[in-house]
């Protein structure tokens, strides 16, 4: 336990001490200097979290903006468009990193302003066939799998309808905006391509992801450089574009320059694109694949002074350019994500947080009434239209430079998460943690009509998941997986942490599973071999207690069949427990809510951890090398966690995240 202290210590020291000299001084647009020492090292959630804090208070009631000077916004009229959507997304990112409703609930009071509950969309019109209006669509399934909320289903139909309408290249492409005819950019793979592939994964279009990855693919082959590996902004293949560099056959080509952002953009695209792709799907070796030499490319151009990256990325230190906000955030997230995700080699871990102690160092900005600000974000760079923009040098660093960009904030919160969880997920070896889905095996029919799993498990967004709890366990460095069989020694002995939870009978499920003999031997057996087996009850009218305890029984708990801590409507307080002994697992909470759960009877190993006026509510029993962890509720789950229905006082996120931290040290398997 304190040998995984001391290391993850150790490295933050490091991390702090690399980044305290050698930052340059360079003129920015508009006179600024960079700083040349960064700021005292603060948490990176910490600095999104008052950011997102200064952005919810500048844009209360207000979904779109215009540039800022100063700190101070032009407040426009509401519209559906990706500058919104990118600041939404940094919030709900935000969200479970923290399981602070105000994140949520901000992007859906935001959303309600523009969807009605036929999901009709305001502002949005198909017939422009723009990818630009695509990004806020993850917004609205996210909602969904949230809320179930059918008006936000509705509306996603609408936005995967255009992508089924959209203009095409000959190869399948699709156009960026109808107007732009057989033109390719980079940003509009980041609009369209994660939100189809979320869709796909959520819908079951399993076909879908071929069309993507033959997309990723297709504008990788027409826009990178063979010799710097570097993407240029667009692809033209219509030929008729005064902006394009005609290949050999004069008949299409690529936009003249490396801008920053549109290759952040694509960077951004690919690793949440993989989020969605199916393990079997081989369209995931094709987009790691050009991730790797968008990696390499990426980190030949890094300023070395600052760790950020210039405007136009291979021309460093030229007349015109600067090191750029937004770009540089989309290669931290997209580095740290991919580290994270294990999408690229550990090696790239220390270019990202490079970058992002760039960004706190020369980007952000604290005023004395705690308002923070994000400088050095392009307002926008694009190619044709009217005014023609020619994708020439001048014309990219000739563009304006915003204070507070909704673009750069999105991707800042986007960065910072990304690179706070590089940091909590540090751990010599990655532990498993597997969710039983054999004894809690409840289906229901989605929206589609297809049947699909739920109640208590990793993929459930809604009330009854675990999906906070999943994200907390993957945030502190585990792998978080299922098991649909029963236990076996071969499919335990990878898994650190086992959670059984709220087992079935047959009010349930028409054939339950029942531990069996042959299953609580191998249990045992796994426990004392150093694995944390967790066990979560659940009231006597929701829980099934008779074979269940007879596999608690092994460790020497009893589920009692009781109904203990009813609680009557919101009133909240019955269902209270205050933590005053901040012992071994739960370290920073004071008070948490576990409402009509079975008490424990106990004998020897297992021992009371937790009572409350005689009852046990907790208990650990040490067997062999292991542990085993019960308690009669399934309590973690989202309704309780991610801070939507309870009030702030109760902290059932913190202790989630205590006891995740507490499991994953116990555990002696990895």
């Amino acid at each position: 336990m304190k040998k995984h202290r001391v290391i993850r210590t150790m490295i933050i020291i490091l991390v702090l001490m690399s980044g305290v000299t050698g930052f340059g001084q360079v003129v920015r647009p508009g006179g600024r200097v960079l700083r040349k020492r960064p700021p005292a090292y603060v948490r990176p959630v910490a600095t999104a979290i008052r950011l997102a804090t200064t952005t919810m208070d500048i844009w209360k009631d207000s979904a779109a903006v215009g540039n800022s000077v100063g700190g101070s916004s032009e407040i426009k009229p509401a519209r559906w468009t990706y500058e919104e959507g990118v600041v939404w997304l940094g919030m709900m990112k935000l969200w479970y990193s923290t399981g602070d409703a105000r994140y949520v609930n901000y992007v859906r009071h935001q959303v309600d302003r523009l969807v009605d509950k036929e999901g009709n969309i305001l502002t949005y019109k198909q017939e422009d066939y723009s990818l630009d209006n695509i990004l806020c669509g993850r917004l609205l399934l996210s909602l969904y799998e949230v809320t179930s909320q059918e008006k936000y289903y509705k509306a996603a139909i609408r936005l995967r309808q255009q992508l089924r309408d959209q203009p095409r290249t000959a190869e399948g492409s699709f156009w960026h905006k109808k107007r732009y005819t057989g033109q390719v950019w980079l940003d509009g793979i980041y609009m369209a391509l994660p939100f189809d592939a979320q869709y796909a994964a959520l819908f079951h279009e399993d076909s879908v992801f071929g069309d993507i990855t033959r997309q990723f693919a297709a504008i990788e082959r027409h826009v990178r450089d063979p010799r710097t590996g570097l993407l240029y902004h667009g692809w033209d293949g219509s030929g008729k574009e005064k902006w394009a560099v005609k290949t050999a056959d004069a008949t299409s080509g690529h936009s003249p320059n490396f801008w920053g952002r549109a290759m952040g953009w694509y960077g951004m695209a690919l690793v949440d694109a993989l989020d969605q792709f199916p393990a079997y799907d081989t369209g995931r070796d094709t987009l790691l694949a050009i991730l790797q030499r968008y990696a390499a490319a990426i980190r030949n151009v890094q300023d070395p002074a600052t760790g950020l990256w210039w405007d136009i990325l291979d021309r460093p230190g030229q007349a015109g350019n600067y090191l750029e906000a937004s770009a540089s955030a989309m290669f931290v997230y997209t580095l740290a994500r991919g580290v994270r995700e294990g999408y690229l080699p550990a090696t790239y871990r220390s270019l990202a947080e490079k970058g992002y102690r760039g960004l706190v160092s020369q980007d952000i900005r604290m005023g004395a009434d705690s308002v923070t600000t994000l400088q050095g974000t392009v307002s926008v760079s694009g190619l044709g239209g009217n005014p023609y923009r020619d994708g020439s040098y001048a014309y990219y660093t000739g563009e304006k430079v915003a204070v507070n960009d909704p673009k750069g904030i999105g991707v800042f919160l986007l960065a910072a998460v990304a690179t706070d969880e590089l940091y909590t997920s540090f751990r010599p070896k990655q532990k498993t943690v597997m969710l039983d889905y054999y004894f809690n095996n409840e289906h229901r029919k989605d929206i589609t009509g297809a049947s699909i799993r739920w109640h208590y498990t990793w993929e459930d967004k809604t009330n009854n998941g675990f999906s906070i709890l999943g994200q907390l366990f993957r945030q502190y460095g585990a792998h978080t997986d299922s098991l649909p069989v029963a236990p076996t020694a071969d499919n335990l002995k990878h898994a650190g942490v086992y959670i059984i939870v709220d087992p079935d009978d047959e009010r349930e499920v028409p054939a339950p599973h029942y531990p069996d003999a042959a299953g609580i031997s191998s249990i045992d057996d796994w426990v004392k071999a150093g694995g944390v087996l967790v066990l979560m009850s659940n009231d006597s009218a929701n829980a099934e207690f008779t074979h269940f305890n007879v596999l608690a029984g092994t460790f020497g708990i009893h589920f009692n069949y009781d109904d203990y801590h009813k609680v009557t409507g919101n009133n909240y307080a019955m269902g209270a427990f205050p933590m005053t002994v901040q012992d071994g697992i739960f370290k920073t909470t004071k008070k948490i809510y576990i409402k009509e759960l079975s008490t424990l009877q106990l004998n020897p190993p297992a021992q009371a951890y937790y009572s409350d006026s005689g009852h046990v509510i907790m208990a650990i029993a040490r067997v062999g090398k292991g542990t085993v962890f019960a308690v009669g509720d399934p309590w973690f789950y989202n309704e309780y966690t991610d801070g939507r229905k309870l009030p702030a006082d109760y902290e059932n996120y913190n202790a989630a995240r205590d006891w995740v931290q507490w499991l994953l040290l116990q555990a002696r398997i990895d």
